[in-house]
Formats: C-alpha cells, structure tokens, sequence
C-alpha cells in the first residue's frame, strides 16, 4: 500500500518523498515526533490498547502515515488485542498480519514498501 501523495496544504501531512539517493524511504530510527491522532471514538479501548495506539504512531513507520491511516491502525490495534487475549479467529489473526505488513510493521512490509531504518554513526 503506498503513502499518500504530497499535500502542502495540511502542515501535519506525514508524507516524505522518497531519499534520492538510494529509491529508499529512510526512516528515523528515533521514531516519529508528530502528534499522535486520537483513537477513534467507536469501541472500547484498555489501557494496553491505548499503550499500543501510542507506542505504533510514535514508531518510524508513522512518519509515513498520515490520519488517513487512522482506520487501519485502529483495525491493527482490534484484531493485535484479539490475537494477544487468545480469543482471535484464524481470519483475526490473519487480517492483523495482513496489516502489519501493509503498514511496514513487519520487515517484509518494510521491504514491500521500500522503507529502511535510518541508524546514524
């Protein structure tokens, strides 16, 4: 799933474009520093739900996402507390890892995307 197209009129936009040098996507490995969205107002979320919102838009795959993938994430976040609770079926399970690689949680995602972990010296 490719990010989003540029768009100078939202100053929040996490959109970057892609480093020239290499074709790579690199990312932060410090994270993102955007504001995390908030969770969406439908459900009931733990706190363990709230750790794992936070703890994945503050992640350097974030930097690429943008409130467009606020559903997804919330998505991701339902079916990780299925499948962590052992009361997830084999399509929960499946469609949580469906969604970790198409958010470049998982290092084929990251592959798929063309995203890499920049490491400074």
């Amino acid at each position: 799933m490719p990010g989003p197209k540029a768009n100078p009129t939202k100053p929040n936009s996490r959109h970057r474009s892609p480093g020239a040098r290499s074709g790579l996507i690199e990312l932060p490995a410090d994270g993102c520093d955007f504001p995390v969205p908030q969770l969406p107002k439908s459900g009931i979320w733990s706190a363990e739900d709230k750790k794992l919102w936070r703890n994945l838009w503050k992640s350097p795959q974030a930097n690429e996402w943008d409130d467009s993938y606020i559903p997804a994430v919330a998505a991701y976040v339902c079916h990780a507390r299925a499948v962590y609770e052992g009361s997830a079926s084999a399509w929960q399970a499946q469609e949580m890892r469906h969604l970790g690689g198409q958010l470049g949680l998982t290092p084929a995602g990251m592959l798929a995307l063309g995203w890499v972990i920049r490491h400074e010296q």
